[in-house]
């Protein structure tokens, strides 16, 4: 069984291999559990001419108190896409792993990509695997994007989903955002945002968007000067993904907050 999977779909073969080591097939107690994990907070992803941007600010929260300080919840999941996280950050960090794995799974059975659409399905349905957590406060909601190698015309190639708790996946027009801070996050790019942004700045408008979530909600984390901590940023192009480095970011981070200095209000 385990020589030959018998299934393109990684998380198919593992419902039947070993389903306790799925999220969703966990036992747990009865009663809610959203306190008893770190939660990770707000992602925004804006689409561009030759691609497309994702980013995340890098806090963690366990009810009033900063769990952790420099969580990544942005990642790459396979070579032309990206997914971001929100939600209970163990099991969101998990079913990113498990997700990365069922692309990897895919393309080595069958010997081809999988189409955006595709993959954008196969995370609705391993979402919809963790409803009965998510009822009970472990909940993770995350963000998808990606270069669409399909699409004819490059400059529109830069395509995002969103998804709710059950699963649904939704394709999102120029930009979205996810977490706590995403009302905010999503007001500023709801100003800024343009039709054909080249990706340097949309990247620049991600990290405001960030910057303006931070300042209006606590659970969101701004850029931490001190202890030079940034955003962690991402690109998916015709060249691949690709993270910007934390000295890139830093200079975008540093400009951003100078601006803020200037002026306060926006």
């Amino acid at each position: 069984m385990f020589t030959n999977a018998g299934t393109s779909s990684f998380t198919a073969f593992l419902s039947k291999a070993a389903p306790e080591l799925l999220p969703g097939r966990r036992a747990l107690p009865p009663g809610m559990a959203a306190d008893m994990a770190p939660h990770a907070t707000t992602i925004v992803a804006i689409a561009a001419a030759g691609g497309v941007v994702m980013a995340g600010d890098r806090r963690a929260t366990m009810g009033n108190l900063i769990a952790q300080r420099d969580i990544e919840k942005v990642h790459p999941a396979d070579a032309y896409s990206l997914v971001g996280i929100a939600g209970t950050a163990g099991v969101g960090i998990e079913l990113m792993r498990l997700f990365q794995v069922e692309l990897e799974h895919y393309e080595k059975i069958e010997g081809a990509m999988l189409s955006l659409d595709g993959k954008a399905n196969r995370l609705a349905s391993m979402i919809r695997g963790n409803l009965g957590a998510a009822m009970q406060g472990l909940a993770v909601i995350p963000l998808f994007a990606g270069f669409d190698l399909a699409t004819s015309d490059p400059a529109r190639a830069g395509r995002i989903f969103s998804f709710d708790v059950t699963g649904g996946p939704y394709e999102e027009t120029g930009y979205d955002a996810i977490g706590s801070g995403s009302l905010f996050a999503k007001s500023a790019l709801k100003k800024r945002y343009r039709a054909g942004l080249t990706v340097e700045d949309a990247v620049r408008l991600a990290v405001e968007a960030l910057y303006d979530a931070a300042d209006d909600d606590t659970a969101t984390g701004g850029p931490d000067l001190t202890r030079r901590i940034y955003p962690v940023v991402m690109t998916a192009t015709a060249e691949g993904t690709h993270r910007l480095t934390d000295a890139e970011t830093s200079v975008i981070a540093e400009s951003v907050v100078a601006g803020r200095m200037e002026n306060p209000g926006g």
